[in-house]
């Protein structure tokens, strides 16, 4: 798994997203993964496959990393989008301690931010 580095005004982060596979094992749906660390601290984003939430390997045109409900879609591999779960994450004072989180939750406000960092269209 990559550990890749993202540097903001303020602060530095590392952050890398990697895919599980359950389903040939236990039984239990597939997930992405994307972790940030700041200060020693960890929190990790987990998308686990289900009803109207689709991840890498759900379907012919997917990629590693996306993660995706009918109304929202995000790369995760994408440092955009790390940066505004950093952001996101900054906001809820999540990097008190190591936490895992449905990242379904945050899935809506990271989106919002992305999509507020992007250029207009004409």
């Amino acid at each position: 798994m990559r550990l890749r580095k993202m540097t903001t005004p303020d602060r530095t982060y590392r952050w890398s997203v990697h895919h599980v596979h359950r389903a040939r094992t236990t039984g239990l749906p597939c997930q992405e993964v994307l972790t940030l660390h700041r200060d020693g601290v960890r929190v990790r984003f987990v998308f686990e496959e289900g009803t109207g939430r689709w991840i890498q390997g759900s379907g012919y045109t997917d990629h590693s990393g996306s993660v995706s409900t009918a109304q929202h879609y995000l790369n995760l591999h994408l440092p955009s989008v790390a940066r505004a779960f950093a952001d996101e994450s900054e906001c809820r004072n999540l990097f008190r301690a190591d936490t895992e989180l449905n990242g379904w939750e945050h899935l809506p406000a990271v989106s919002d931010r992305v999509d507020q960092t992007l250029p207009a269209r004409s």
